[in-house]
């Protein structure tokens, strides 16, 4: 079958954004539909996990034995969440090739919405037994189902509007919504700790925080209504649908990608792991093992959360410039040298170095998750981009993110020392670089280009080919 391009299409791509025809003032509109309703999402998720390191092991879990067996078994429930994210991926990701990315950013926002107004009116232990827990698990499925199902149908509508040549910046606000939407969590549970005296906070406080979604939830779903279609999302549905041989979704990303999707895992890995042993452990390390102050500490995520949103886009527009490859590489090289300072950091019970230490990990962070939306775009053709980035992203979540604070909780309590979880890192971060080193550089490459190699590769003929 033909695949050869057109003249008008190439000729089309070398002006304005190279390939997306979307102005600058249009895509800053996107980005701020995406990282709307991201922040949304994000915050209502991250609130959980905030709540599981402070509340939860006591108001679900009181008879778990000591304090950090009860934060273990709500850092379970936490896992559930993940648990349920690569089940989202996979049906979002069906739905948002097929059907589009803004329908399924719609129904994602409503289900984490109610899901998590739900979570603040559940009643805890004490009051219904065994039912208190059961109802938390069954709510934090639905929320990770959700989530699941949101972070690429929010990254690909930004990635697959912008420009090639500056694809990892604007990709990369989605991405800074992330610490916008932790950051709000947080602001709320330290503002209700800091008015409410501890007996109150524990008691009733943290439930406002919950029911605050309900607000930003309606925000973000109208914001969300008027976004639009990528222009090729909607050429490779026309494909789709004129060619009922050419297939997309996930069992067509597993059959035609799976080299893709492992790679996709293996670029998250360290990313995760790293992230929540520095936003959840972190806040475990410092109340078990130092009783820290609960207000202090969430000023110190706070402060850290407020640099981590500055400083994603610098990355995503360092990629741009230097390549995917090298930023991500330094950020698993340096990301594997974090706890090693930090912990000792943390020990000195200075709340200056404690924010230094966790704004540093941030920051290291952020050299790996700012490109994510950008290097995942590019490595899977339109007709099944959305399935291809959920599964890598999402899966992987399973086995780093929603582990990562149970096993590092563990390691403390087994070796009364931190050493341990700095070597857990490592071996994440040897995983993750090595990942890299197996990519090939895609910097400024064209989605269309990807799409004609899939094309041609698999004998299928593009709309290009059709138009011509």
């Amino acid at each position: 079958m033909s695949v050869s391009r057109s003249a008008g299409t190439v000729e089309s791509e070398s002006r304005g954004s190279r390939g997306s025809g979307t102005e600058t003032s249009g895509l800053r509109k996107i980005v701020a539909a995406s990282m709307a309703g991201t922040v949304v999402e994000w915050y209502e998720f991250f609130l959980y996990a905030t709540a599981a390191s402070l509340v939860f092991g006591t108001f679900f879990f009181p008879n778990a034995g000591t304090q950090l067996d009860g934060i273990i078994a709500a850092f379970l429930t936490y896992a559930v969440g993940f648990i349920a994210r690569p089940i989202g991926g996979i049906v979002f990701g069906q739905i948002g090739d097929r059907l589009g990315r803004k329908h399924t950013l719609q129904v994602t926002i409503i289900l984490v919405g109610v899901a998590t107004f739900l979570m603040g009116c559940l009643p805890g232990y004490n009051t219904i037994g065994y039912w208190a827990p059961a109802l938390l698990v069954a709510l934090r499925f639905i929320q990770g189902f959700a989530v699941g199902g949101e972070w690429g149908g929010a990254v690909l509508l930004v990635a697959e509007h912008s420009p090639n040549e500056s694809r990892g910046f604007w990709s990369s606000w989605p991405q800074a919504a992330v610490p916008v939407g932790n950051l709000l969590a947080t602001l709320v549970l330290l503002t209700m700790s800091w008015i409410l005296p501890s007996e109150q906070f524990l008691g009733w406080g943290w439930r406002v925080a919950f029911w605050l979604s309900a607000i930003i939830v309606l925000i973000g779903y109208y914001i969300r209504t008027h976004v639009s279609e990528a222009p090729i999302f909607l050429e490779a549905r026309a494909q789709v649908e004129a060619e009922k041989a050419i297939s997309y979704g996930v069992g067509e990303v597993i059959r035609k990608y799976p080299r893709g999707i492992l790679q996709a895992m293996g670029l998250r890995f360290a990313e995760n792991i790293l992230y929540y042993i520095i936003v959840s452990f972190s806040i475990v390390y410092l109340v078990t093992v130092h009783q820290y102050n609960t207000s202090q500490l969430l000023l110190a995520l706070l402060i850290a959360h407020a640099v981590h949103f500055l400083v994603i886009p610098q990355v995503g527009r360092l990629s741009d410039r230097i390549g995917r490859k090298p930023v991500y590489l330094i950020g698993a090289v340096l990301g594997a040298t974090w706890a090693f300072f930090a912990f000792p950091m943390f020990d000195t019970l200075n709340p200056v170095v404690i924010v230094l230490a966790i704004t540093i990990g941030l920051c290291f962070h952020a050299l790996m998750y700012a490109g994510q939306p950008a290097i995942m775009s590019e490595m899977f053709p339109t007709r099944m981009r959305y399935s291809g980035v959920s599964l890598g992203y999402q899966v992987t979540s399973i086995l780093a993110g929603s582990l990562a604070p149970i096993i590092a909780t563990a390691l403390l309590q087994q070796y009364k020392s931190w050493v341990p979880v700095a070597i857990y890192i490592v071996i994440a971060c040897a995983i993750t670089a090595v990942t890299v080193v197996s990519l090939r550089e895609t910097k400024g490459v064209s989605l269309r280009d990807v799409d004609f190699a899939d094309a041609k590769k698999h004998g299928l003929a593009t709309a290009d080919a059709r138009q011509a």
